[in-house]
Formats: structure tokens, C-alpha cells, sequence
């Protein structure tokens, strides 16, 4: 299935082994004749483990005294854990998470078969359990909180009904919200004595050197408001942790009037929605160590909230009847990554079952899309509602039995880089039909079950669909996910060269190999700094107009956040700067190489008139290629099975060193507050990738059809293997040709050599005039001395030689000892001389020498020659033309006649 959730609490494994370990210890102190209360109330199950004093409600506070007068006494004797066998099973359902600090601790309670409350806490990193304390009463648990020092246990609770059901209220109960110092236990002292709901947190700083004189406390009313408490503690005799002035703790407001609410536990931030009289208002309130907090921004918000609602998101785990209800009430859900990102997620209350709406708020990009989905088929577990949950990169919006849909929130403006799968895929089935509710980070409670789960993208379900999907958009939208989320990027990599090189047709829409390139070359580097998104193509695709099949989409501009502070650090920082180029850079940044294009061309139009520019230029792009190459062949240590850079390729390392050039100086503009050096290895990282791209989809299709080294010479026939690979290689040629990306050096060669196996010499020709095929000094050499003068090898080496620009091919004519080859010398020697020749008079005499042959027009020709070669030695002496004079010429010219002719 593509979710897969990792157990990391099961209430009944990790809890329920404990308490009935804890209650046979109880049971054997009391057959020895110690009481069911002989033991005490245990704090621990290590060795710190201490008796559990009385609690007690404060004599000297107001509240207090009102407190005793409406209730009575809580904890008025130390209770063990319960002793009679089976009331845990038959109490069982009343054993639940109450929430998740974090830190990872879980505090959860059960209910003994006197009514009694218990509170226990799972630590994560040492999987104890650990007894925080007993309520002596018949209550029910609204909220709980531990402060990370696990000194102070704040609940808010209120009373069961007398018919004995839980989970419901009396009219006209009181909500008692309770401050109860358990290390060990000491006093209690009630905060807040109230006609409704109360919830309580504390907040987590992240201190670990030493303890801190001060908690602080949040609590969040039904009345729509929420007050921070500030607690000092003192440290007494005996370790004894207490509160400094009980009777009276400071408190502030923090926020009023909301209509919902969500608490951010790993990033300690408060999100709320202010409901205005024209349009709703998303707040943010960052909390710090020292208890100050601040309002970072407000956002406007397009959507239909109502005064009379109240909703809470993370304070707090939700009671199982209220999960019930969740369809009945709309759904926001605030999301942030390491990146910068904010998206608000909404759901509206669903007027109708046949099709469900919702919309996603990408704050960070100043956009929001709002999407239907039409449901095939509707059963009773679809009024569950729906889940958003988190994915870094991702969020997913997940209706059980229904959909599952995975949005790309970094990069939202193209619908095929989000999943969309429907209730028709099995896999839908396989997800918890029990609503899950999202923790911080990837976590997700399933209170029904008592389980927390670490909420993962399954990477073999994704590669699978690869191979499973028809649909462009699906294919697309799976690629980036594993690309982006994959946990080991090569061997992420290997597979889905596997598949493209299977499917390498299989797309319409868009190149396989092109968006392989661009989006693994992205992700390998995006993480360095968050601004990648906006300086680097992410895709080859710059729109999407297919419809995805099922889902209707409306993409709308929105207002971005406010920011209300001044000074940014982290995630701020990051979420300010993609603020600001929403705001200002509408035109997009994006690295294109058109002047890698045209520099390149450039350099080899100079190269071929024999013009070139600063000798110090052309050593610096070269200098940057070899930098590349030696980037690649550290990113690779086992040897490769296809002679890829091995040499000296002088127009791919151009285009190699003017990448880097043009990539580095883009980057260098834009990148602000990032060192050069940094950027430096940025760029060699992202382009030494791509070579290896390439490499890597070579070897993988040399190893996939088993070829041998033997396929680099000529004396053989071609295979089906050769033929497939050349295809491949034609395939990625295409590919880079039109991004205009340089190759690794001898990918020319090895494509041309193949070429020559497999094509008839018309199609070989017209590859090679038509660019697809680059004729290469080593692989032109190759060829050369392999083949033999056979009237078919003959003909070849003839065309090719006649397509070589006119140094290269003078060159390549002294490797071949033929009178073609002999012709070909002669007619570029003789174009050298004549191109600044005047003609002078000449007498009508013509100067014969013994040997010389009566052919009238060539004599009177290589005269003319001779003469120029005489009077002007500077035309004559130029580099491999030592044995090439006007005799030359004439005996080359003969021959070429006579072979001509036949004789």
C-alpha cells in the first residue's frame, strides 16, 4: 500500500504486559500480609521508583476552598495498581492515550474497577513505563500534560455521570483543571473550576543542560481563549520539587476569540483562526525557552467559518466519541517542513456523500487549489471524514475506503507532481478504515487501536505502480516522489533506470530520460539550501493540461501572510525569503542553458576558422571540466564496464566547463548569504550528477544485455543486444540534445562504433548528416585502422572522410593508404595553395621533363604549383604536409584517373 505506518506505542503490547506485571506484585505483597495498600503507589519501574504521598488540595487558596466544598478530597490514600484479576480485561476499553509530549513520551490512563483514574507515562527512549499519579474519584479525563522535568502533572477532568457512562457530561458539571506536583507527589492545587471544557499543555523547551526555574503552562478554554501560566519551582530538601508561591501563579493571555485552534508540540507554536466580520484570519505565536512568544503572522482566510464552532487540533489526544463526529465539522490542518513551507489544509462539512471537497492553502507560494473528488462508492465508514497527515515534501489527504491523494507542496504548480489514487485501487482498502489523527512531524494516532505510528511512504508500492500505472500523470507524479522522498537515492535510482530502460516509449506526455535527469539532478542537491526550488528546473515539463481522471481542480491566487515580526531566524527565516520572491519574482528564475548554447557555439565556430578568443577563457572551461570529471569519478569507485571518460571528448568537456561557468555565476546572483565555495560544489555535485545519470543508464543497459568488450571492434557482426543499446543511447542523445546537456566523453565515440554495427551504410550516413551521430577522432581512428580495404570498408571510410571538417579529415586521410585517401590530401593541399592565388603571365612554352606524362592540362597545372611552392614556402610548410608537394599530387591524380577508369 503506498502508506506504510511503522508501530512505534502499542497501548496494549507496551502498557497492558506492565500493569499486569505491576498488579501481580501488588497481589503477592498483599497474600504476604502487606494490604492491597502496603506497596504504595510507585512513580517508576527503575530503581528511582518512590512511595506516593497523599495528595492533597492547598488549604490557603480560594480556589481551593471551593474546590473541597463542591468535591471531595482527590487522592486521599496511596493506591496500588489494581490487584483483582481480570478488571484490567474488562476495563480495558477505558484505557487510552491522553497525549504525546515532545519529547516522545506518552501519557495515557485507565480506569480501576473502583472508578479510580490512573496516569501513566511510556518513555520512548528508555520503553519504561512510569506511575504518575492516582485520582480517588470517578472522573473523566479531559486533558493531561507532564512538564518535561516530569515534576508536575497538570489534568483538567471532569465528572462521570451517575448512570455510569463515560465520555458525556452532566449539565452544569464542573471541569476542574488541577496542578499536582509528583516529585515526589506533594500538593494539588486547581487552576481553573469552571462550567466547561478545559485543556492543558505544558510547553517543551528544548534545555537539556539543566532544568529550568520555570514551566509554563497553557490553557485553552471552551470559552474561546487561551492564558499561559508561569510556574517557578523550587527545589527543597530531599530532591523535594515544589511550587514557588502556589497561591498565586502569574498568567497572560495569549489569544481570544478564536473558533480553532492547533498546538505545533516539535516546533512549539500556537496556530489559531480569528473569525472577522468579512473574512477569517490564520494567527501564528511562536514560543520560546524563556516564556516569551510572539505573534509571527497573520494570513487571511477565504473559507466559511462559523462564531459558534469550536475546534482543537493537537492538544491532546481526541475522545473516541468525538471521533465519530468528525465528518459533522469542517477540518484545518496548518503543515510546515524544514524548507520554508506553509500550507493550511481545509475541509468543509460535507453537505453531500456523493462527492467531497477540499481545498490546500500553499501560503509559501501565494496559491490555493481546491479539489473534488466524486466517491464511486459510499459506504457507512465514509462519514469517518477525512485525514490530512504530513510527508515533509507531501501531504497526503487520505478518506478510508475512498482515496488517497499525495500533494506535492513544493512544487503545487504542476498536478502531475501530486498521486492521486482512487477507491478503485485495492491498496485504498489495505489503510486503517479507523480515522488517524495527525501527530507533530510524521506521527499519526489511531486512537481506536491505542497505536502511534511513524507515518511512511511506502518506497516498494510506489516502485511497483511504476511498472502497474498507465497514466502519464501517475507515472510522473511516482518518479518525484521517489526521488524526493526515497531513503537510499541509488539504489531509488537503479530502479527507476530499470523501468525506463523497460518503458522507455511508455510515456506520451512527457521524455522519460529528460525528467529522470533534470528531477534526480534536483533532488540531489535540494536539500543544501532551500531556495533550489526557485534557481533550478525541477522538471522538463513546464505545463500539464491532461486532466486527471476523477478530480476536478480550481486554482486560485491568495493574499500572503503578513509577517509581524522583524528579525528571522530558522524556519522563519526560510519561509520570509519564499515570501518575498512569491511577492516580487513572478518571472521565473530558473537556470536555462540558451547561453551555454550560444557560448558553446561559439567556441566551436572560432575553433573551426581558426579563431579563438583568450587562450586564459578556453583554459578555464577546461579546467572547470576536469574539475566535473574528477567530482564523477569520486562519486564512483568500482570500475566501469563501458570506456566512458577515458578521452579527451574537447567539445563535451567545453560544454561541460561552460555549465559550470554559467550555472555557478547564476547561482552566485541569487543565492545570497551562501558562500562561494559552497555554491562552487554545489555546482560541480549537480552537474557531475548528470553525467553520472547518463553513466549509470550505459552500464545498467550493458549489463542488461550482457555485452562484451569484444563490441568495440569492427571484425563482428552486429547482435539484438548491440542494437538495443544503440537504441538507448539514441534515445539519451535526444534527450540532453534538446536541454542542451553536456555527455560524459566517449559517449560519441561508443554510440558512433555501435552505429556502425548495426546501421546499413544509407542510414549510417544520414544519422551522421543529420547530427544524430558525432564523428569523433577515436572513433574515426578506430575505424580507420580496424576495417580492411574490402570494396564495402572502402566505400564507408570514403564517406565518412568526405564528412570531416577539413583539418580533422587531412588528419584522419594519413591513417588510410589508399589512392582515395591520396586524392582526398591532394585536393585540400592544392585548395591551400590556390586560395590567395593571383594568376601572372606565363609563356605559351610548357617545360617538359623527361618523365613527365603528355596529359597537357595536368602538366600545365602541377606547374603551376611547383611554382607557387617555390616562390612561396610559407603556403607549403604547414603542420603533416612533409610529404605532400606538387609530384604529390600529380602521381595522386594519375592514380585516381586510372582507378576511375578502370586500367
Amino acid at each position: 500500500m503506498a502508506l506504510r505506518l511503522v508501530a512505534e506505542f502499542d497501548l496494549r503490547k507496551d502498557v497492558l504486559a506492565w500493569l499486569r506485571a505491576q498488579r501481580a506484585a501488588a497481589a503477592g505483597a498483599g497474600a504476604r500480609g502487606g494490604g492491597p495498600g502496603a506497596g504504595g503507589a510507585r512513580r517508576g519501574a527503575g530503581p528511582a521508583g518512590r512511595r506516593a504521598g497523599s495528595p492533597r488540595v492547598p488549604r490557603g487558596s480560594a480556589a481551593g476552598r471551593a474546590a473541597r466544598g463542591n468535591h471531595p478530597t482527590y487522592g486521599s490514600r496511596p493506591t496500588p495498581v489494581p490487584s483483582r484479576e481480570g478488571v484490567l480485561e474488562n476495563n480495558y476499553e477505558s484505557l487510552r492515550v491522553l497525549n504525546v509530549e515532545r519529547n516522545g513520551n506518552i501519557i495515557y490512563t485507565y480506569k480501576d474497577d473502583k472508578g479510580n483514574v490512573f496516569f501513566g507515562l511510556y518513555d520512548c527512549q528508555t520503553r519504561q513505563n512510569e506511575h504518575l499519579y492516582t485520582f480517588e474519584k470517578d472522573l473523566k479525563v479531559v486533558s493531561c500534560s507532564v512538564n518535561s522535568e516530569r515534576t508536575l502533572l497538570a489534568a483538567s477532568l471532569v465528572q462521570s455521570t451517575k448512570e455510569g457512562r463515560k465520555n458525556e457530561f452532566e449539565p452544569g458539571s464542573k471541569c476542574l483543571t488541577l496542578l499536582v506536583e509528583i516529585h515526589p507527589i506533594n500538593n494539588v492545587k486547581v487552576l481553573k473550576a469552571v462550567d466547561g471544557y478545559i485543556w492543558v499543555q505544558f510547553t517543551y523547551p528544548h534545555v537539556k543542560s539543566h532544568p529550568l526555574p520555570e514551566n509554563h503552562l497553557l490553557l485553552i478554554s471552551e470559552e474561546k481563549y487561551i492564558e499561559q501560566f508561569r510556574i517557578q519551582l523550587i527545589q527543597e530538601e530531599g530532591n523535594r520539587v515544589v511550587i514557588k508561591h502556589s497561591g498565586h501563579l502569574p498568567r497572560e493571555r495569549i489569544a481570544e476569540d478564536f473558533v480553532w485552534a492547533q498546538w505545533d508540540m516539535s516546533e512549539q507554536r500556537l496556530y489559531y483562526v480569528d473569525p472577522k466580520k468579512s473574512m477569517s484570519i490564520l494567527k501564528c505565536i511562536q514560543f520560546y525557552a524563556d516564556g516569551k512568544f510572539n505573534l509571527m503572522f497573520e494570513a487571511p482566510l477565504d473559507i466559511s467559518v462559523s462564531d459558534s464552532e469550536f475546534n482543537l487540533v493537537n492538544f491532546g489526544c481526541d475522545d473516541l466519541q468525538d471521533q465519530e463526529k468528525l465528518s459533522e465539522h469542517l477540518k484545518l490542518h496548518v503543515f510546515t517542513n524544514h524548507t520554508g513551507s506553509l500550507c493550511l489544509c481545509y475541509s468543509p462539512k460535507f453537505d453531500s456523500w456523493e462527492e467531497i471537497t477540499y481545498s490546500v492553502f500553499y501560503f509559501h507560494k501565494g496559491q490555493s487549489k481546491t479539489f473534488t473528488v466524486a466517491l464511486e462508492h459510499v459506504g457507512s465508514h465514509v462519514r469517518k471524514g477525512i485525514t490530512f497527515l504530513n510527508f515533509d515534501y507531501y501531504v497526503a489527504v487520505y478518506l478510508p475506503g475512498h482515496f488517497f491523494h499525495l500533494l506535492n507542496i513544493q512544487h503545487p504548480d504542476l498536478i502531475c507532481h501530486s498521486l492521486f489514487l482512487t477507491g478503485n485501487n485495492e491498496v485504498i482498502d489495505m489503510l486503517p478504515h479507523s480515522p488517524l489523527q495527525p501527530m507533530s512531524g510524521s506521527l499519526v494516532l489511531d486512537q481506536c487501536s491505542g497505536r502511534l505510528y511513524r507515518a511512511l511512504l511506502n518506497q516498494s508500492y510506489l516502485l511497483q505502480s511504476l511498472w502497474n500505472t498507465q497514466l502519464d500523470c501517475e507515472k510522473m507524479a511516482v518518479l518525484h516522489c521517489l526521488l524526493s522522498c526515497g531513503q537510499d537515492p541509488r539504489f531509488q535510482e537503479a530502479k527507476i533506470i530499470q523501468w525506463i530502460s523497460e518503458n522507455i516509449s511508455a510515456c506520451h506526455s512527457f521524455d522519460l530520460i529528460q525528467e529522470f535527469l533534470i528531477a534526480a539532478s534536483y533532488w540531489s542537491i535540494y536539500p543544501e539550501t532551500s531556495n533550489m526550488d526557485k534557481l533550478l528546473p525541477y522538471s522538463s515539463v513546464s505545463s500539464w493540461e491532461t486532466e486527471i481522471p476523477g478530480i476536478s481542480l480550481v486554482t486560485e491566487e491568495i493574499a500572503l501572510p503578513l509577517m509581524k515580526v522583524h528579525s528571522f531566524k530558522g524556519y522563519w527565516e526560510k519561509l520570509y525569503a519564499n515570501l518575498e520572491y512569491a511577492k516580487y519574482s513572478k518571472p521565473h528564475l530558473h537556470y536555462h542553458n540558451s547561453m551555454v548554447r550560444r557560448e558553446w557555439h561559439s567556441l566551436i565556430s572560432e575553433e573551426k576558422t581558426g579563431k579563438r578568443r583568450s587562450m586564459v577563457f578556453v583554459r578555464n572551461i577546461l579546467d572547470n571540466a576536469i574539475k566535473v570529471i574528477s567530482n564523477l569519478e569520486a562519486r564512483n569507485l568500482e570500475p566501469r564496464l563501458i570506456p566512458l571518460l577515458q578521452e579527451d571528448d574537447k567539445h563535451q568537456r567545453l560544454l561541460m566547463g561552460l555549465m559550470v561557468f554559467e550555472l555557478k555565476d547564476h547561482l552566485l546572483r541569487h543565492l545570497l548569504g551562501v558562500e562561494k565555495k559552497k555554491i562552487e560544489q554545489m555546482v560541480l555535485h549537480y552537474i557531475s550528477k548528470l553525467l553520472d545519470l547518463t553513466c549509470q543508464i550505459l552500464e545498467a543497459n550493458w549489463r542488461k544485455h550482457d555485452l562484451h568488450p569484444l563490441v568495440l571492434h569492427f571484425n563482428r557482426r552486429a547482435s539484438a543486444a548491440e542494437l538495443a543499446v544503440f537504441h538507448i543511447m539514441t534515445r539519451i542523445l535526444e534527450a540532453t540534445s534538446s536541454l542542451f546537456l553536456p555527455l560524459p566523453p566517449g559517449f560519441h565515440t561508443l554510440h558512433t562504433i555501435l552505429g556502425v554495427h548495426c546501421l546499413p551504410l544509407h542510414n549510417l550516413l544520414h544519422y551522421i548528416d543529420n547530427g544524430v551521430l558525432l564523428l569523433t577522432e577515436t572513433a574515426v581512428t578506430k575505424l580507420m585502422k580496424d576495417l580492411d580495404n574490402t570494396e564495402k570498408n572502402e566505400k564507408l571510410k570514403f564517406s565518412i572522410i568526405v564528412r570531416l571538417p577539413p583539418l580533422f579529415g587531412q588528419k584522419i586521410c594519413r591513417l588510410w593508404d589508399h589512392p582515395m585517401s591520396s586524392n582526398i590530401i591532394s585536393r585540400n593541399h592544392v585548395k591551400l595553395l590556390l586560395q590567395n592565388y593571383k594568376r601572372q603571365p606565363q609563356s605559351s612554352m610548357i617545360n617538359k621533363s623527361a618523365s613527365s606524362v603528355e596529359f597537357l592540362p595536368l602538366n600545365y597545372f602541377i606547374e603551376i604549383l611547383t611554382d607557387i611552392e617555390s616562390s612561396n614556402q610559407a603556403l607549403y610548410a604547414f603542420e603533416g604536409q612533409d610529404n605532400v608537394d606538387a609530384k604529390f599530387v600529380e602521381e595522386a591524380a594519375l592514380k585516381h584517373t586510372t582507378m576511375l577508369l578502370g586500367l
